[in-house]
């Protein structure tokens, strides 16, 4: 097929495929609180499988609960091209925040039947499990596992708040599957997402070329000063967890400024004990993300913490418990597929610039094992991870065209 010029998706039909799949989980203020493995996830996860199998997919679960629907190739014993992201959501989160990519990639499905198009290799839709990691920690540990980063046994032994592992949960909604988790040849992996930062709306791109993902360090830290009363203890005998906290959260934001604009740095919970307005907190519990698309500067940001919480806390008299509980380095995306995603934006005539990954994706870790690359739309504002998010129809469209049209140079059509 010479002629590629009508080959698009039907862009309302995937527009209304993410306002109904928003309705799983809604929340008052327009977003979706879908938690991995609750049951509004499983609600999530039947319907999206029930729309593959309506358009001719086979759909298998494996042993982490990951879905994929296979639209089979002309020669179906040659490795997947897979397309995919995520169905769970932050618990304040948006419509689109991995969706997207999951319900982009069934509309690329769905319109290649409408046009009769074959492909050499199967195409796959993938929706990854616990991609948050809202729920359970780390984040994107069910692709993390078919990559071979970690075990089934250390995701599967995962703890959420309640006590209730991963693996019982997936059990309890169904969705522990018996595939086996990864293992096998993939031909290539594109992930659509929104970008959930300002740049691509605020320069008015209508695509990103992803070329890198950040890499990722998360750190938790404990403080143990001591507990006294609020209204007795003189200022200097104090040894006041929170205030170190306090100036461990000055440090984090210096060092992320120090290394902008493309360093980050956050402190995303603070939980001081024991929590009473006249008790000098004894104990302070804070976690630290710090990203960076170099690894160098990475360890720049980690030995300035290092040498950072030392200091503070020899000044006040605390002790310290830092402890590294996440780390990823950054990934360079495939080029040859970085160049298909670039090939489709320019076929459309849509406007697209480079662009690095802020945030973590299933992409990255399937990047280890098969060339992979990523496509980013606009998002209103740059908003992402809260209930306002949103993005337009047309920026939709346009990306799931771009998905459609890089997939199909690595799935090969079926003249």
């Amino acid at each position: 097929m010479s002629d590629l010029s009508n080959v698009r998706v039907n862009g309302v039909r995937l527009w209304d495929t993410l306002m109904e799949m928003g309705k799983i989980g809604g929340t008052p203020k327009g977003g979706c609180k879908r938690l991995t493995l609750t049951d509004v996830d499983k609600e999530g996860r039947e319907l999206f499988k029930r729309w593959c199998e309506a358009a001719g997919c086979t759909v298998k679960v494996d042993e982490m609960g990951n879905m994929f629907a296979r639209r089979a190739g002309e020669d179906d014993s040659l490795p997947p091209v897979i397309l995919g992201s995520h169905l769970d959501t932050q618990p304040t989160g948006g419509k689109f925040d991995g969706v997207l990519g999951v319900l982009g990639a069934l509309e690329v499905v769905r319109s290649l039947n409408d046009l009769g198009i074959r492909t050499r290799h199967p195409i796959e839709v993938a929706n990854w499990t616990n991609e948050e990691g809202s729920r359970y920690a780390p984040a994107m540990v069910s692709s993390g596992v078919f990559a071979g980063v970690y075990t089934k046994e250390f995701a599967h032994a995962r703890v959420d708040q309640d006590g209730k592992t991963l693996g019982e949960e997936l059990a309890r909604i169904g969705f522990k599957g018996t595939e086996p988790v990864g293992g096998r040849p993939v031909h290539a992996y594109f992930e659509l997402h929104i970008e959930q930062g300002p740049i691509l709306e605020a320069e008015g791109y209508d695509v990103g070329i992803v070329t890198h993902g950040q890499g990722q360090r998360w750190y938790e830290i404990r403080l143990t000063g001591f507990e006294s009363h609020a209204g007795s203890t003189p200022m200097p005998r104090r040894k006041d967890a929170l205030l170190g906290a306090a100036r461990i959260v000055e440090l984090v934001n210096k060092i992320g400024l120090s290394k902008a604009p493309l360093g980050v740095s956050t402190v995303g919970m603070l939980n001081p004990y024991p929590g009473s307005r006249n008790v000098i907190p004894g104990e302070a519990f804070m976690t630290v993300d710090f990203r960076h698309p170099l690894d160098e500067t990475l360890s720049e940001m980690d030995a300035a913490l290092k040498a950072g919480v030392e200091e503070i806390t020899k000044a006040i008299g605390l002790t310290y418990d830092l402890e590294q509980v996440f780390y990823y380095a950054p990934v360079p995306f495939d080029p040859a597929c970085v160049e298909a995603v670039r090939r489709g934006a320019d076929r459309f005539g849509y406007s697209h610039r480079d662009i690095v990954s802020g945030a973590g994706h299933d992409a990255c870790y399937m990047a280890r094992i098969t060339p992979t690359s990523m496509i980013f739309t606009p998002c209103v504002d740059g908003v992402s991870h809260n209930e306002s998010e949103d993005i337009k129809l047309e920026w939709s469209t346009a990306g799931a065209n771009v998905l459609m049209h890089a997939a199909l140079e690595k799935a090969e059509i079926v003249a």
